[in-house]
C-alpha cells in the first residue's frame, strides 16, 4: 500500500497557491501581499491578498499548515473517535470579491487532514471544492462553472460529480434566509476512495479546475458598465456571504478554534458590504430573478453537453 505522504500534499498546496496568485494577478495586473504566519499550538501558514486591485476588490489565498496534540471541537464533533489524536491539517483555501458586480465572488478550497496514535492505524481524508456567487448571473457562465467541475471528478467514478454538487448545495446554504448562497460547484469532505494516490489524485484535480472554471467568467464579464443601482446590490448580497461564513461555515470555525491567525481566517470577508432592512427585490427585475431563479438548486449541465461564457 502506497505510504500516506503530507509531505507531497504541502508541496503541492504551495505550488497551487503559487499558481493561482499568479493567475489572478495577471487578470488583475497587481500583485498580493504576503505574510508568513506561525501558530503557537504547532504549524503555520503563508497569507496572500490583493487589495484595492483594478478587477478584484479583494483577493485572499491562504495556505496553511497546523497539527497539535487533540482536534479542535469543530472536527471532533463530527469525529468523536478521534478525540485524543494528534493531527495536522493542511489546506489553501481562498475567496475573490471582484468590484465588477457583473463577476461573480468565487470561493475554493482544497486540504487533507491526518489523525495518527501509536496505538491505531492513521485516519486520513481529503476535502475541498469550489463554488460561485454570482450577484446578476448568466447562464453560460453557470453552465461553464458546472462543466468543469464535472470534469475535474469525473476519472473518479460517474457518481461524485452528482453527488458533490448536491452536497455543496446543501453546504452552500442559509437556512434562516432559506436560500443557496449562490449557484454551487463542488463540495466533499472525508474523501479516501482507491487510497491515498488515488484520493490525493481527485484533490489535485480540483484544485487545479479553480482557475480553469474562473478565468473566462472573469474575461468575459470585466468591461460590462455598472451603475450605483448594481454596486448597491452587489454590497447587500455580500452581507449573505458574511453571514453564512460567521454563522455556518466549518472551516471558519476550525481555524479559529484550532488557534490560527484571525487576519487569515477572516480573509474571506468582503472589504465592503451593507445591510438593509427588509429589503424586497422589484418584481421582474434582474435582483429578484437572481433569488427566485438561481439561488435553488437546479441542473445546470448534461454530461454530454459542452459550454462556456460567450
Amino acid at each position: 500500500m502506497p505510504a500516506i505522504d503530507a509531505t507531497a500534499v504541502r508541496r503541492y498546496l504551495l505550488d497551487l497557491q503559487d499558481r493561482i496568485c499568479d493567475g489572478l494577478s495577471h487578470l488583475d495586473g497587481n500583485g498580493f501581499r504576503e505574510d508568513a504566519w506561525d501558530r503557537d499550538a504547532g504549524g503555520g501558514g503563508r497569507t496572500r491578498v490583493l487589495s484595492n486591485g483594478h478587477v478584484f476588490e479583494q483577493a485572499g489565498v491562504n495556505f496553511s499548515h497546523v497539527f497539535g496534540d487533540g482536534l479542535p471541537a469543530t472536527a471532533s464533533e463530527r469525529h468523536p473517535e478521534l478525540a485524543g489524536r494528534a493531527f495536522q491539517a493542511l489546506g489553501v483555501s481562498l475567496v475573490v470579491h471582484p468590484r465588477n458586480p457583473y463577476i461573480p465572488t468565487s470561493h475554493a478550497n482544497v486540504r487533507f487532514f491526518l489523525a495518527g496514535a501509536e496505538d491505531a492505524e492513521p485516519v486520513w481524508w481529503f476535502g475541498g471544492g469550489f463554488d460561485l456567487t454570482p450577484f446578476y448571473p448568466f447562464d453560460e457562465d453557470c453552465r461553464h462553472w458546472h462543466r468543469v467541475a464535472h470534469d475535474a471528478v469525473a476519472p473518479w467514478g460517474d457518481d461524485l460529480y452528482p453527488r458533490f454538487k448536491t452536497w455543496c448545495d446543501d453546504y452552500f446554504y442559509l437556512p434562516h434566509r432559506g436560500e443557496t448562497r449562490g449557484i454551487g460547484g463542488l463540495f466533499f469532505d472525508d474523501f479516501n476512495r482507491g487510497g491515498f494516490e488515488s484520493a490525493f489524485g481527485l484533490m489535485r484535480s480540483v484544485g487545479d479546475g479553480y482557475m480553469e472554471a474562473y478565468r473566462p467568467i472573469v474575461e468575459a464579464r470585466r468591461e460590462i458598465p455598472y451603475t450605483e443601482r448594481e454596486r448597491d446590490f452587489q454590497l447587500y448580497r455580500r452581507g449573505r456571504y458574511v453571514e453564512f461564513n460567521l454563522l455556518y461555515d466549518r472551516g471558519t470555525k476550525f481555524g479559529i478554534q484550532s488557534g490560527g491567525r484571525t487576519e487569515s481566517i477572516l480573509m474571506s470577508m468582503p472589504p465592503l458590504a451593507r445591510w438593509e432592512y427588509d429589503y424586497r427585490a422589484g418584481e421582474g427585475t434582474p435582483e429578484a430573478e437572481l433569488t427566485h431563479r438561481y439561488l435553488v438548486p437546479q441542473a445546470w449541465i448534461e454530461p454530454d453537453r459542452q459550454s462556456s461564457p460567450e
